[in-house]
């Protein structure tokens, strides 16, 4: 009898170690083909910096990720949602669907060399201030991976990349989420460049934007000023209303403008002038009542300047909802993947470049650190925020810029275009890679997130975008 037993338990000993001999070999080969690619992502990271294409026009970035996706055994389909340069790719061998949201689209008027110091291009209008060459290509690279690792393995699953434009201000997931791109999907991981590495339970703001046009007469501006009526004093009378406006909305919200057109000549009565507003607060409800305030600011101030006013709601976000079930997960995996180590080279780049900042808040240094878990709040805006109202997410940042880097600036620029961006984008791809794994490997976990989405969206939330049923706004930077 004992030696039954004996020869029983070396028996499980046996399997379990084939067991676990298997999910080793798993692991080792996510990690082979993430190490396999990438040449082929970072090359193409650096090639969308190079570019460095605004909102919905980024027709050559999205067409680097479609052929380097495809090339990997991807089904593309192009043009989704009427978007020219919104994409999906797919691999599915059946099992649940996760998809990783890729960006691609750059700021305006923010062109920088790969330098240290404030050096212009002048082959370019817009620059990667946010650091989205990287948020594309990390995601198609983690993608792949998974995609290699699901073959190799046998494990069902569907693998989805998103290739989403216009982020900064176009809301060009939001057209796909109204488009019902999402339905089916069980859950999303995406991931943004930053001056640190963290996977917090974050939270951001809703925003709403629109373009507030005003006509009036023109005029010698000497000669016959009476005859005219200006349409810059139009926008200057609504910006003088909207700042008093400040003293009566929530602390938490945020206003933000800027005059993008007000005439050509001093001497000129402008007949034409435009001003862009952003409204932001936690709450999207909250959005809607303090854009109104600000559409009946434009009202007065067309009705006292005698000009009239029209207004083109240009883009609109939900806040983001966080699910701890996804982001514990991930959080797990970035602190298991560890943080970036300078070389020197890089760590003389990073104190010149540290130099130039304003308040920068954290050192050098912060970038092999992983910042401690838990829930978050941004001011900012993103139209993640849409999906997450529609399906379980998570998320998480790398320092693909030096320690104390200001988002959307030029610095952020310059260090997403060197071998610092390029860590971080790797790091970023291996914690995608790793969550996504974790996820088919054991598919209660979608279980849990979905109980846990459902417990916070409630039984009768609708979704209904912020930005109505107009059409995407493939324009809008022009």
């Amino acid at each position: 009898m004992r030696r039954t037993k004996n020869k029983l338990f070396k028996q499980s000993f046996c399997i379990i170690g084939l067991i676990a001999s298997v999910a080793v070999e798993a692991d080792s080969s996510l990690n082979q083909s993430l190490n396999k690619h990438q040449e082929t992502f970072q090359n193409a990271a650096m090639q969308i910096w190079n570019w460095a294409e605004v909102g919905y026009q980024e027709y050559k970035s999205s067409e680097l990720l479609k052929a380097e996706l495809a090339a990997n055994g991807f089904t593309i389909q192009s043009g989704v949602a009427d978007i020219p340069t919104a994409f999906i790719a797919e691999y599915s061998n059946g099992g649940p669907v996760i998809g990783i949201l890729g960006e691609y689209d750059a700021l305006p008027g923010l062109m920088q060399t790969a330098s240290p110091f404030k050096e212009p291009r002048d082959d370019v209008i817009a620059g990667h201030a946010c650091g989205h060459h990287m948020f594309g290509a990390a995601s198609a690279w983690a993608a792949v991976s998974i995609k290699e690792w699901l073959v190799k393995t046998g494990t069902k699953g569907t693998i989805r990349f998103y290739g989403t434009p216009a982020e900064e201000g176009g809301s060009g997931k939001v057209y796909m989420v109204r488009a019902g791109l999402f339905d089916d999907v069980d859950a999303v991981l995406h991931w943004h460049p930053s001056s640190s590495n963290a996977a917090n339970a974050e939270s951001s703001n809703a925003n709403k934007s629109a373009k507030f046009r005003f006509s009036g007469i023109s005029a010698h501006a000497a000669g016959s000023p009476h005859k005219g009526r200006s349409a810059l004093d139009g926008v200057e009378a609504m910006n003088m209303m909207v700042n008093m406006m400040r003293e009566h909305i929530p602390q938490e919200s945020r206003i933000h403008y800027v005059i993008t057109k007000g005439g050509l000549a001093p001497n000129v009565v402008p007949d034409v002038a435009e001003v862009y507003y952003y409204v932001r607060h936690p709450k999207r409800e909250k959005v809607n009542e303090i854009f109104n305030w600000v559409v009946k600011a434009s009202e007065g101030a067309a009705m006292g300047t005698e000009t009239t006013v029209t207004h083109e709601v240009m883009h609109g976000n939900y806040s983001k909802l966080p699910n701890q079930t996804l982001q514990k997960i991930m959080h797990k995996n970035l602190v298991s993947r560890g943080g970036i180590k300078y070389s020197k080279k890089e760590n003389e780049f990073a104190k010149e470049i540290y130099q130039t900042m304003v308040s920068p808040g954290n050192v050098i240094g912060d970038q092999e650190k992983i910042r401690p878990y838990g829930t978050s709040h941004t001011y900012g805006s993103t139209d993640v925020g849409d999906v997450s109202w529609v399906v379980p997410q998570a998320g998480l940042r790398t320092a693909t810029w030096v320690p104390g880097t200001a988002g959307h600036s030029w610095q952020g620029v310059a260090a997403g275009g060197t071998s610092i961006g390029l860590k971080g984008t790797k790091l970023a791809a291996q914690v995608l890679a790793d969550t996504a794994q974790d996820i088919f490997k054991d598919p209660k976990i979608i279980d849990l997130a979905k109980k846990e989405y459902q417990e916070k969206v409630g039984d009768d939330f609708e979704y209904y975008p912020l930005l109505g049923e107009r059409n995407p706004p493939l324009d809008y930077r022009n």
